[in-house]
C-alpha cells in the first residue's frame, strides 16, 4: 500500500479544517499560489507543523524576492521542525526578484541548509504547456543531485504515470516518483482545473474507457479509486501518492479507527504510518 501525502491550499481557515478532518499522522503539502504569496504558505506550514503534522511547504522560485528572504524561509523551516520543501518555478509571469527557476533556489537551499533540507521537484507525465519535453528532462537531470524526489503533475492515467517513471529511469533520472492524483472533488471544478494546467489528454483518455470510467466523470464528484488501483498494479515504479485535495477534505477518513469505504481511504489509513 502506497504512502499518501495530501496537498492543501493555504486558504483562510484551512488550519482549523485540517485539524478537524485530517488525521495528525498525515503528511501535508502546502501550495504557493501567485495571489497568496510565500508568506501565507509559510505561515500555514508553520501552524500545521506546530499542530503535529509533517509539513512540506511549496517554494515558488518566481515568488521569492531576495536571497535574504530565502535564507529566512530556510531558518523558519528549521525552527518549526520542517525538514522538507517542494521547489517549483511557479506560475508568476514575472519574477518577484532574483530567481526565475527552481534550480538556483535548490542550489541556495543546499548551501544554506548544509545539504540537510530535503527538496522535491516537479515532473510532468503529459508535458508542460510552455516547456518542451527535452527541456523538462534536461531540467530534471540538472536538478536531481539537489533533489530528493519527483512529484508529478495531476494525471488521470495510471499508464501514463508508469510510463513517465520508466522514462525517467531510462534517461538517467533515478529520483523516487510520487504520483500526482486528484482527490474526491466536484467534477466541474476538476475538469476546469485540468484544462488550465494542461492534463486534458489523460482526462480524455479516462472518458473513453467505457461506462464505468465515464460514470466517474459524469457524477457530482470524481473518484480516484480506479486510478489508485491502477497505480498499485506496478508498485515498484512509485514511491507514493501525492493527493491534490483542492481543500475538499470531507471525504478523507477521520482517523485510523474509522472503517475505510474507498481505495483512497484505505490508502490513507494504511499508508500514513509508512510516510512518518
Amino acid at each position: 500500500m502506497f504512502p499518501v501525502r495530501i496537498e492543501i491550499i493555504p486558504a483562510q481557515g484551512i488550519v482549523e479544517r485540517v485539524q478537524a478532518l485530517v488525521p495528525a499522522t498525515t503528511t501535508l503539502s502546502v501550495t504557493c499560489l501567485p495571489h497568496h504569496g510565500i508568506e501565507r504558505t509559510m505561515r500555514t506550514a508553520v501552524e500545521l507543523s506546530d499542530a503535529g503534522y509533517k509539513v512540506i511547504p511549496h517554494l515558488a522560485a518566481r515568488s521569492i524576492r531576495t536571497r535574504a528572504e530565502l535564507t529566512e524561509i530556510v531558518r523558519g523551516c528549521d525552527a518549526a521542525g520542517i525538514r522538507e520543501v517542494f521547489v517549483i518555478g511557479g506560475d508568476r509571469k514575472q519574477s518577484a526578484g532574483v530567481y526565475d527557476s527552481a534550480l538556483p533556489v535548490l542550489e541556495d537551499i543546499a548551501q544554506y541548509s548544509s545539504g540537510m533540507m530535503r527538496a522535491g521537484v516537479a515532473g510532468y507525465p503529459e508535458g508542460h504547456p510552455l516547456v518542451s519535453p527535452v527541456d523538462l528532462l534536461d531540467g530534471l537531470l540538472a536538478k536531481q543531485h539537489l533533489a530528493s524526489h519527483v512529484v508529478t503533475q495531476m494525471c488521470f492515467s495510471a499508464g501514463k504515470i508508469h510510463d513517465f517513471a520508466a522514462l525517467l529511469r531510462r534517461e538517467g533520472v533515478h529520483l523516487p516518483v510520487w504520483a500526482g492524483v486528484a482527490g474526491s472533488v466536484p467534477r466541474t471544478k476538476l475538469v476546469a482545473l485540468s484544462t488550465q494546467i494542461g492534463v486534458g489528454s489523460s482526462l480524455k483518455f479516462l472518458s473513453r474507457r467505457g461506462p464505468l470510467a465515464r460514470k466517474l466523470l459524469s457524477g457530482d464528484r470524481y473518484s480516484p479509486d480506479s486510478l489508485i488501483s491502477g497505480l498499485e498494479s506496478q508498485p515498484a515504479n512509485l514511491a507514493g501518492i501525492h493527493l491534490y485535495s483542492f481543500n475538499s477534505l470531507e471525504s478523507l477518513p477521520a482517523g485510523p479507527d474509522q472503517a475505510p469505504t474507498s481505495a483512497l481511504q484505505t490508502a490513507l489509513i494504511r499508508g500514513a504510518a509508512r510516510d512518518n
